[in-house]
């Protein structure tokens, strides 16, 4: 009995609770969500209505009657208790897997709404790569429009220049064109002049000299008669003189002959007189030879030295070195008016500084027994390295020595030899000796160079050998336009390496000054000594060349070595002795500046097109 109240209270508050769980349900629908349960993709069913007396949402009030008469009926049985615990144990057992469900749906909506959100990123994702795909392409195409627009517009200004080239060199070549015409019709007139000047002279001389010929044949046909006796009488003088004197000398040679051969003690006396007289000359002659090769080979200057200011022979350098002194003390100024002490070397401020301080050091070092520091010279030809060489030998009191590298290879299997006599040599300097090697790189080069003979890999050899030790008697000046091609070990003995450049804009002006001064100003102010009988050059004048007008041409001289700017300057003297009035003037100094640039540029040009 109590179990059948239990299981009608049971299905009543169970039908209660599906009902709310229903209306619950329905609510949830409305909102769209999808419960989370087994079947979760098929719509759950809706509690159907069977009683038509409930309501609308489908409430039935007779299981709540049942309920109520079914917990009366527990309420009189004998353990009510008991079977409401139990009830309650199962309502609470239901209402755990309600809200579990609940738990499990309200899962499933965080999971769509994440998924949501997922797509929605990954939406927004594509849709931020499609626009930035976009911008990129669209930025390439920007990029590519302005890259081809500008090599249009290069391609304008290259085709610009091209035309503007053209047209200089067109009125470049109008112009040499129109002086060329000039000049030619100035040369014509010239020669025209010059021609019937010297018809002029001709005839004039001609005239003179037939008036001149009339009047000596005039008195020859005078004295001819007279003078034809006077021979006559001479010669026959004459002849017989010399008939008389032949005559006498050979009956003399003759009579010393007969005396020779008749006597045969005379006549061994005679030949070995002869033979000893030929025998002397020749033996006097060999044994000099000998001897003056021997002194010359002990006390001479060796075969390699193209320039020494030792001299040829100990007693010569003494000479040469006074000589030198004097000529110092008679113009104090000349050795540091240009280049600050180096003459006629002007360098840049820096490289000048710097020799200057290498010349004080090995001053220096020689007077403290230090040994010397081997220097190497390198740069573009022309740019005052031999020179420079020279006057630091002087400023630091040492002896000076030239050689040249190309004189070693002729030397072939005496090149070993030459090189240790030539070191032997040099260390008998009392001074201490600056042996400078011009172009050094043509013997001292890597010796794994396939076009080296043996003779030259012996030669550089031996100075290896020579150079090992740092030495006390000997500076050591290399100097070459190649560096990069020295052997190893010559560049491991270098202790200072200076770089000659080419001459600045300042440099270039005061060369163009300096040579200026000797070429044109000085020139024909020599004076000719006692015993000279050439002709003093012609005094060159010099109007309106001023310092802006040297600047200008050491502007235009870029690239222009000392050498070439020397040169320069000769042809400027030589154009002033080739002018009528020897006078030098801004225009002529321009002209040949300006012919001498081309010169150079054209030289250049040539030079690369042989590289190439």
């Amino acid at each position: 009995m109590a179990k059948s109240y239990a299981a009608g209270l049971f299905s009543a508050i169970t039908a209660t609770t599906a009902t709310a769980a229903a209306r619950s349900s329905q609510t949830t629908f409305s909102d769209g969500v999808i419960p989370s349960s087994s079947n979760a993709s098929e719509p759950s069913p809706k509690v159907q209505n069977n009683h038509p007396r409930t309501t609308s949402s489908g409430f039935d009030h007779e299981a709540l009657v049942r309920g109520v008469k079914a917990l009366k009926e527990i309420a009189a049985s004998p353990n009510p208790k008991k079977i409401f615990e139990i009830l309650m144990k199962q309502e609470e057992t239901k209402q755990a897997e309600f809200r579990s469900k609940v738990a499990e749906f309200h899962q499933m909506k965080a999971q769509q709404e994440t998924e949501k959100q997922r797509i929605i990123y990954d939406e927004e994702k594509k849709l931020a790569q499609h626009q930035a795909q976009t911008k990129s392409q669209m930025a390439k195409y920007e990029d590519e429009l302005a890259r081809k627009r500008m090599q249009a517009e290069n391609e304008q200004h290259r085709v610009r220049n091209q035309e503007l080239v053209k047209m200089q060199e067109d009125s470049s070549i109008r112009l040499e064109q129109a002086r060329r015409a000039t000049e030619e019709q100035i040369q014509a007139q010239r020669r025209q002049t010059e021609k019937e000047k010297a018809e002029i002279e001709r005839e004039t001389i001609r005239i003179s000299e037939m008036a001149g010929a009339e009047a000596r044949a005039h008195e020859a046909k005078l004295s001819e008669e007279v003078n034809r006796r006077i021979l006559i009488e001479r010669g026959d003088a004459e002849r017989e003189k010399w008939i008389s004197i032949i005559n006498t000398t050979f009956d003399h040679v003759g009579e010393g002959f007969r005396t020779i051969l008749t006597d045969r003690n005379k006549l061994v006396v005679a030949v070995g007189g002869v033979t000893a007289l030929a025998a002397g000359v020749y033996t006097t002659r060999e044994g000099a030879r000998v001897i003056w090769g021997y002194v010359d080979r002990i006390l001479g200057q060796p075969s390699l030295i193209r320039e020494s200011s030792r001299g040829k022979y100990p007693w010569s350098g003494a000479f040469s070195r006074a000589k030198s002194t004097l000529s110092r003390r008679a113009d104090p100024d000349s050795a540091s008016k240009n280049g600050k002490g180096f003459g006629d070397v002007i360098l840049h401020p820096s490289l000048n500084k710097r020799i200057e301080q290498l010349a004080y050091a090995t001053a220096n070092t020689k007077a403290h027994q230090a040994p010397f520091r081997n220097m190497l010279f390198y740069g573009p030809p022309g740019t005052g390295k031999t020179m420079a060489a020279r006057e630091l030998a002087h400023k630091s009191g040492l002896d000076y020595a030239l050689m040249t590298g190309g004189d070693v290879a002729p030397l072939g299997s005496q090149a070993v030899t030459k090189i240790h006599q030539l070191f032997d040599w040099a260390k008998k300097s009392n001074r201490g000796l600056l042996l400078f090697i011009d172009e050094a790189d043509a013997f001292l080069c890597e010796r794994n160079k396939t076009y080296m003979s043996e003779a030259q890999r012996s030669a550089l050899n031996a100075l290896l050998f020579r150079t090992g030790d740092q030495s006390k008697d000997i500076v050591l000046a290399l100097a070459t336009n190649r560096p990069g091609d020295l052997d190893s070990a010559v560049a491991d003995r270098i202790d200072e390496v200076l770089e000659f450049p080419l001459p600045g804009e300042e440099e270039r002006f005061k060369l163009l000054k300096l040579y200026l001064d000797k070429y044109i100003a000085q020139a024909g102010s020599r004076k000719s000594g006692l015993l000279s009988f050439k002709a003093n050059p012609q005094k060159i004048e010099i109007k309106g060349l001023t310092d802006d007008i040297i600047k200008e041409a050491a502007a235009k001289t870029d690239g222009f070595s000392g050498r070439e700017i020397a040169k320069l300057m000769a042809s400027v003297q030589a154009a002033v002795y080739g002018s009528d009035n020897c006078v030098l003037d801004s225009s002529l100094f321009r002209e040949v500046v300006d012919y001498k640039v081309a010169e150079h540029q054209q030289r250049i040009k040539l030079a690369g097109s042989d590289k190439n």
